[in-house]
C-alpha cells in the first residue's frame, strides 16, 4: 500500500476543502490515488470539483500572434526552467520569434518545427543557442494554428501575466458580418481566459465525462437520503448546470451575467442581420499537465549551499 504523506493531505484538502481526516481516510481508500481520492470525496458530499490547473505548474509563457486579417491565430506554450527567466527580454523576444515562425509556416506538430530553419539555422540548432545564452533548458512545449477561409473570422486573447491565452475561431454568414463580430470574439475569448471552461459546447463533452458525472450525482443523492424514485426528476438538472458551468457557450458572460455567452452571440449576429458560429476554442494555461518542483525555494536554497 502507497504511504500516505502529510503532503499528500494537505495537497488533496487544498484541491476540494474537505477535512483533514476525511482526506486522509479517503487517501488511504483509494490507495494514494489523488484523482480517485476527490471523486471520492465528491461522491459522499465532501468535496468539490478540482481543477488540475489548481496543482499543476510550470514555467515560461504563453504567446498568442493574430494575423491582419484576422484570418489565422497561432498559440504557444514555451517553458523556462524560472519565473525569473520568463521575465527576461531575451527569452520574451525568442518567444516572439517561435511564435511567429510557427504562425508564417503553419507547422502543426514538433516533428515538423525540427525540421525546420529559423534565422538561417536548423530550429534544433537555434534553441541550442538560445539556452546557451539565456542560461536556462527552454522547451517549445505546444502549439497550435487555426485558420479560416472566406466567411470565417479568428480573435484570440493573451492576459497580460503571459500565464493564459484563448484563440477562437468562428464562420459566419458573410464577411460583414464576420468583420461586425470581431470585437465580440476578443471579449469572448477574454471571458474565456477567466473563467476556464473545458468545452466548447455540451456536444463536445465527452460521453465518460457526462457518464461519470452522473454517478457522483447518484452518489450525492444518496448520500442526502433523497429517494431514489425521485432521482430520474433530479439528475437531469444537475447535469444540465454541469454542462452549463463546464462549456463556453453555456458559461453566463462576464461581461453581463445575465445571458449566456451563446446567447450574447445571438444577440449579436440578430444585431447584424447574420450567423455567428464559434467552431474552434482552444485555451492553454501554462503548465497545465506539468508537476509542481518539489523543492521550495528554502530547499533550493539549502541546497545549492552545500
Amino acid at each position: 500500500m502507497a504511504e500516505i504523506t502529510a503532503k499528500m493531505v494537505k495537497e488533496l484538502r487544498e484541491l476540494t476543502g474537505a477535512g483533514m481526516m476525511d482526506c486522509k481516510k479517503v487517501l488511504v481508500q483509494t490507495g494514494g490515488d489523488i484523482e480517485k481520492a476527490v471523486e471520492e470525496l465528491r461522491k459522499k458530499g465532501l468535496g468539490k470539483a478540482a481543477k488540475k490547473a489548481d496543482r499543476l505548474a510550470s514555467e515560461g509563457s504563453i504567446s498568442v500572434k493574430i494575423s491582419d486579417d484576422f484570418k489565422k491565430a497561432t498559440i504557444t506554450e514555451i517553458n523556462s526552467e524560472t519565473d525569473f527567466v520568463a521575465k527576461n527580454e531575451k527569452f520574451k523576444s525568442m518567444t516572439d520569434a517561435v511564435t511567429s515562425h510557427i504562425h508564417e509556416n503553419e507547422i502543426t506538430t514538433q516533428e515538423e518545427l525540427i525540421k525546420t530553419e529559423i534565422d538561417g539555422m536548423p530550429f534544433e540548432e537555434y534553441l541550442k543557442s538560445q539556452i546557451a545564452t539565456i542560461g536556462e533548458n527552454l522547451v517549445v512545449r505546444r502549439f497550435a494554428t487555426v485558420k479560416v477561409g472566406e466567411n470565417g473570422i479568428v480573435n484570440g486573447y493573451l492576459h497580460s501575466n503571459g500565464k493564459v491565452g484563448v484563440i477562437l475561431a468562428a464562420k459566419c454568414d458573410s464577411e460583414k458580418t464576420c468583420q461586425g463580430a470581431k470585437d465580440l470574439l476578443k471579449n469572448i475569448a477574454m471571458h474565456a481566459a477567466a473563467m476556464a471552461p473545458k468545452y466548447l459546447n455540451e456536444e463536445s463533452i465527452p460521453a465518460s465525462v457526462l457518464e461519470k458525472e452522473e454517478e457522483i450525482a447518484k452518489a450525492q443523492l444518496q448520500k442526502e437520503g433523497k429517494p431514489e424514485k425521485i432521482w430520474d426528476k433530479i439528475i437531469p438538472g444537475k447535469l444540465a448546470k454541469f454542462k452549463s458551468e463546464n462549456t463556453l457557450l453555456g458559461q453566463k458572460f462576464v461581461m453581463d451575467d445575465k445571458k449566456s455567452v451563446g446567447e450574447v452571440l445571438k444577440e449579436k449576429a440578430k444585431e447584424l442581420g447574420g450567423e455567428i458560429e464559434i467552431v474552434e476554442y482552444i485555451r492553454f494555461e501554462l503548465g497545465e499537465g506539468l508537476e509542481k518542483k518539489e523543492d521550495d525555494f528554502a530547499s533550493e536554497v539549502a541546497a545549492q549551499l552545500k
